[in-house]
């Protein structure tokens, strides 16, 4: 079975798993008011895991073609050593360092960080133009979400005394 029919296949497990939650538990502990509401807590979990599930088995479904070898842009999984594998799980380790240090390094410094290294990562050498956008993209979200939304965010390091 190829690989793209073994992701699917875990998709469909992981979607059906998710769909059992959604039908028979999340609704039990729902208040009396809610029940008569139109849209519940779990519509979006249930039509999330139906259409998960609908098209994962058109994948696993479907009529294998003929393996005439990978074409141009097709990611061939008996050659992964081939790629460039270092960046892939450097980029994972900064983003779990990054949603490790949101609450104590404050939302500004770890996404002025996480923007800045993961460009890095990726190649980009001009610090002198990387490091204003990503202050300018990380000050835009963080004022978005906090003054447009009014989703408190803390902005700084908690131990300045003024994040949370």
């Amino acid at each position: 079975m190829a690989l793209d029919r073994w992701i699917a296949l875990v998709i469909l497990l992981i979607s059906l798993t998710y769909g059992y939650a959604a039908y028979f538990t999340m609704d039990a502990g729902l208040p009396p008011f809610m029940k008569f509401n139109a849209i519940w807590p779990s519509t979006f979990p249930k039509v999330l895991s139906v259409l998960a599930a609908i098209c994962a088995l058109i994948i696993v479904l479907s009529p294998q073609k003929g393996d005439s070898g990978p074409k141009v842009g097709d990611i061939d999984h008996r050659r992964l050593g081939d790629y460039k594998l270092g960046q892939a799980l450097a980029l994972l380790a900064l983003m779990v360092a990054y949603a490790l240090l949101l609450r104590p390094a404050g939302f500004l410094i770890s996404t002025v960080g996480f923007l800045t290294l993961g460009a890095v990562i990726l190649g980009e050498r001009k610090l002198h133009v990387l490091l204003p956008i990503a202050a300018l993209a990380a000050g835009g979200v963080w004022y978005l979400v906090q003054e447009v939304l009014g989703i408190f965010l803390s902005p700084w390091p908690i131990f300045l005394g003024v994040g949370g």
